[in-house]
């Protein structure tokens, strides 16, 4: 299994309502794309005071290939979205891991 997370720090003034969204819009979207068999949204509980919490959300793929199907097919438009709506307001890492117990 694949686990595809995203660490998003969100602006506190728009932190609720992106959780909202995410929850909401987002997510639901991503996992329509049926590449995922699920998720899982983690806060992160201690991090440093930079105005912004911070979001573990992270998506489980069978394979490799649906990742990368999914890359390929579906992530610029769904992440455009993102941007969009919360411009200069987050910042985002991805890592890509592989689940071994």
């Amino acid at each position: 299994m694949i686990l595809f997370n995203e660490t998003v720090n969100i602006d506190n003034a728009v932190a609720a309502e992106w959780l909202q969204w995410m929850q909401e819009t987002h997510i639901p979207e991503v996992m329509a794309t049926t590449y995922f068999v699920r998720y899982q949204i983690a806060k992160v509980m201690e991090e440093e005071d930079n105005g912004g919490t911070t979001y573990a959300v992270q998506y489980y793929a069978r394979h490799m290939d649906d990742l990368l199907e999914y890359h390929r097919e579906h992530d610029k438009a769904l992440q455009a979205k993102m941007q969009a709506k919360y411009a200069g307001q987050y910042a985002a890492f991805r890592t890509v891991l592989e689940v071994v117990g």
